[in-house]
């Protein structure tokens, strides 16, 4: 019965594919950038037009301020009889954000970034061109319009479905954090669903199991009172820029392992049989790195450049300043020196572990005239989840039946802090997939989505609400 239904439904999306484009170019004509104050108001409006869209289908939605950007919660209540002999009725909760990156420069971009167009991409494949066609929305999309094929074709459905979709996941996410903290009731459910992630390449989908958190620090040594003649201070005077730069540089031995005590806390290392998986792959690390200019992997020894990305943590200097850098000479002792760090975590670190660690590390080092300070940019901890629960498996087997292939079970090296939000606040597991290829050109001029992800990435959510419902009625 739910196989016949979902060839049906199926056949509704590919047969309503031009209105679903239609809906998409809407929603990609609305310039909601949401790190950009001057337009507030057209995030405002985009929330208003996502509430339209999720009514129109059946959905209870509503509009939620917060500190940030107003959050676009929809809801769907199934009616008593699609319930009947239920002992648990499931419910979903799906992520996604209307906020997009900011278009500049704009005259790198090929057409207007809010018009959005179809024209064929480098590789010859159709191609939607707009800003925030693949970052987002265009993944917000998929599910959307599957679940508005699903209750167009069935009328209802045996499960909860709630709908979040925020607006500064491109900035300040910490908006989000505090209303779901707040909204624990309203966004209670069984899994989360996010379509925020990639294919592993254009003819194999992808599921993300794991995600690295972040740290970010900003580190200040302060040496003399005041900057100094190097004439009359060089030799004598500490040098706050030779010594941040000593201990910056001593985080990292020879062979890549992190110095900083206690630093891999709580790390594992991955299972042979997880390496073996993954060695299958055939990534290419050579051409991966060559793509910018490298030749070789520059992590840890003992691990693979894939999983330096996905399961090794990280120390790095995102930037260093002090001293006179200007143009011409000017011979000065800097009285300060500065650099910014960001530490990649994996699962079974804490971050606030990690930075205390960080912290005693430099102040171990320091020369008694010089002082440090620290500031805290924030971040979160690394989120993991079993490849083997069974809204993965769910996963796997909607993808494998629209790709034709089996999905990969892959690290991320980034971090989606929402997943971090839901494991905390919500004590729910994320099940990560969605359609993005490496060339959309994300945060980038010309970003773009294919025809095909966009059509595909409906079809597979449609085989996923298939699996949940195959499952109530056995």
């Amino acid at each position: 019965m739910t196989a016949a239904a979902t060839e049906k439904v199926l056949a509704t999306v590919d047969r309503q594919f031009d209105a679903s484009m239609a809906r998409l170019f809407d929603f990609l004509g609305f310039p909601s950038i949401g790190t950009d104050p001057a337009h507030k108001t057209d995030c405002q409006h985009t929330a208003e037009w996502l509430k339209t869209q999720f009514e129109g289908f059946g959905l209870a939605a509503t509009i939620h301020p917060t500190t940030g950007q107003p959050v676009v919660v929809a809801r769907y209540e199934p009616p008593a009889a699609a319930l009947a002999g239920q002992a648990h009725v499931p419910h979903i909760l799906f992520y996604g954000h209307y906020d997009v990156q900011p278009a500049d420069p704009l005259d790198l971009w090929t057409s207007p970034p809010f018009e959005p167009r179809v024209a064929k991409g480098k590789d010859g494949r159709d191609c939607i061109f707009a800003r925030g066609a693949a970052d987002d929305k265009g993944q917000v999309m998929t599910f959307a319009e599957a679940s508005r094929a699903w209750l167009a074709e069935r009328g209802s459905l045996p499960f909860r479905l709630t709908l979040l979709i925020e607006g500064d996941e491109e900035g300040d996410s910490s908006h989000l954090d505090s209303f779901i903290a707040a909204n624990k009731a309203l966004l209670a459910a069984d899994v989360a669903l996010v379509c925020d992630t990639g294919l592993w390449n254009p003819t194999t989908p992808a599921i993300v199991s794991s995600l690295r958190g972040c740290v970010g620090e900003d580190v200040t040594i302060t040496g003399p009172r005041i900057d100094l003649h190097s004439g009359y201070y060089g030799g004598p005077a500490v040098n706050p820029i030779k010594v941040l730069s000593r201990i910056l540089a001593s985080v990292h031995d020879k062979n890549g392992r992190i110095t900083i005590p206690g630093f891999y806390n709580g790390v594992k290392v991955p299972t042979p049989a997880r390496r073996k998986a993954w060695k299958k792959l055939a990534f290419d690390a050579k051409a991966y790195l060559g793509g910018v200019g490298l030749s070789r992997p520059a992590g840890e020894k003992d691990f693979t450049a894939l999983e330096q990305m996905w399961v090794r943590p990280t120390a790095e200097i995102n930037g260093m300043w002090g001293g006179y850098t200007g143009a011409g000479n000017k011979t000065v002792l800097p009285a300060q020196a500065s650099a910014k760090m960001t530490f990649r975590l994996v699962a079974g670190q804490d971050p606030k572990k990690i930075v205390r660690a960080f912290r005693s590390f430099v102040r171990k080092q320091l020369p008694k005239d010089c002082k440090a300070h620290f500031t805290s940019n924030g971040g979160g901890a690394a989120v993991a989840v079993a490849d083997d629960g069974p809204w993965i498996a769910k996963a796997r087997r909607a993808l494998a039946d629209e790709w034709g292939t089996a999905p990969v079970v892959m690290g991320e090296g980034g971090s989606i802090p929402v997943v971090e939000s839901f494991a905390q606040h919500l004590k729910l597991d994320s099940v990560m997939m969605g359609f993005v290829n490496d060339d959309d050109a994300l945060h980038s001029p010309d970003e773009n989505y294919k025809v095909e992800s966009f059509h595909k990435g409906m079809r597979a959510w449609v085989r996923f609400i298939g699996e949940i419902i195959k499952e109530t009625e056995s």
